[in-house]
């Protein structure tokens, strides 16, 4: 039997940084997932792009990462949101002393990065390919019996599985739920004019449409959300009325367009377990929480997740105590409860918000966005938010070992 401090159910981009930022501090950590590492690596963009918030970044940089995504990137200099095309909007643009607001990165180049820094760690162990069969908790600590009949122990349990956690489940942690009635269509594209470094949310009634800057500079991202009715239909396009749709959402500000990567889609929801501990068990990223993609912050918010549990960790562990001792876990629920809540009824909001109907709504929604744009601290405030610095930031994020 293998025993580490920590046994992370699933290997996905938030479950490995984990298992990283650990290592980097001296945790062992054995991650479990059962996707083909090879297959999710594969040549080609499929238009599936994240952007790290500067904080994010940060940590990514302190934990040793970093170098490995060195120039894959594409920094996001200024956000501009408008409610459709009526009006001046709002422009985050910080100082360029301050750096980018984030960076986009193709998930595959994350995938990457993150799977060869933890093939080199020396206290983390990759067990994939393979699945839990038998998962185990107690008062002494956790085992976990896999489908191959490996057997792992740690003290602590961190369930990375993504939304449809089963070891959340199994848990019996009540998780509060709903659908949207949107589908997000991903896809990229290439354009004439470049974008300068500028991320777009467009907001219309239907759902929002966000571009994003990618490497090279006439390169970007499409995150579309439709109508769930209309999603089959959005998919089926030619690859030439696609793009037609999209250069009106976008009233032609980049010139022509031509795609760059095939279409895809997943369905929007909403969802946030009542706690994300219990006995030897700690919940990490969308095992925790799932929140619509309007402020592109769910990748973020999982990053947030890691740097508080691997700073408590790490502090308890060298106090003596063992990973997976209630009081360290009672500690990450209170870090991590609050910010969770505030940044997914926030996203929700706004998603409600921008998509009412009718010209009183968006009267209010552009009196807003000027209000905002008007007042300097309230603007530092989004700002804030969108490089992931709000709140009582763990060391982690502000580029800081523990």
């Amino acid at each position: 039997m293998e025993r580490a401090d920590v046994i992370i159910l699933g290997g996905g981009l938030v479950g490995l940084t984990l298992a990283i930022a650990l290592d980097a501090h001296g945790l062992s950590s054995i991650v479990v997932d059962p996707a083909d590492p090879d297959a999710q690596l594969a040549a080609g963009f499929d238009g599936r792009a994240s952007a790290v918030a500067s904080a994010s970044w940060q940590m990514l940089q302190a934990i040793g990462v970093a170098a490995r995504l060195e120039g894959q990137g594409c920094p996001i200099r200024e956000i501009r949101v408008t409610d459709g095309l009526v009006g001046s909007g709002l422009d985050f643009a910080p100082d360029a002393a301050d750096g980018p607001l984030g960076i986009m990165f193709e998930n595959r180049a994350l995938r990457r990065a993150l799977r060869e820094t933890a093939l080199a760690a020396p206290t983390i162990t990759l067990a994939m390919r393979t699945r839990a069969a038998d998962v185990q908790r107690d008062a002494t600590g956790a085992t976990v019996v896999l489908e191959d009949g490996r057997t792992f122990a740690g003290s602590l349990l961190v369930a990375a599985e993504g939304r449809h956690s089963p070891t959340r489940e199994a848990a019996r942690i009540k998780v509060a739920r709903w659908q949207y009635d949107h589908v997000a269509i991903i896809s990229a594209i290439t354009h004439q004019v470049p974008h300068g470094n500028v991320a777009h949310e467009i907001f219309y009634p239907a759902g929002p449409f966000a571009l994003l800057p990618m490497l090279p500079g006439n390169r970007s991202a499409i995150v579309w959300t439709v109508k769930a009715a209309d999603a089959p239909a959005m998919l089926a396009l030619s690859d030439r009325a696609f793009l037609a749709e999209a250069e009106k959402r976008m009233d032609g500000m980049l010139g022509p367009l031509a795609a760059a990567a095939p279409r895809s889609s997943y369905p929007l929801g909403f969802h946030h377990a009542a706690t994300v501990t219990a006995e030897r068990l700690a919940l990490v990223g969308d095992a925790a929480h799932g929140i619509h993609p309007i402020a592109g912050q769910g990748l973020n918010l999982g990053f947030r997740d890691v740097a508080a549990l691997a700073e408590v960790l790490v502090e308890g562990v060298r106090l003596g105590l063992d990973a997976g001792d209630a009081q360290l876990l009672a500690r990450y629920e209170r870090w991590r409860s609050l910010d969770t809540f505030m940044v997914a009824a926030s996203t929700d909001g706004l998603t409600r918000l921008f998509g009412l109907p009718g010209r009183t709504a968006a009267a209010v929604r552009r009196f807003g966005l000027g209000a905002v744009q008007r007042i300097p601290p309230l603007k530092a405030r989004f700002m804030a938010e969108a490089r992931g610095e709000s709140g009582a930031l763990p060391r982690l994020l502000q580029g800081l070992t523990v």
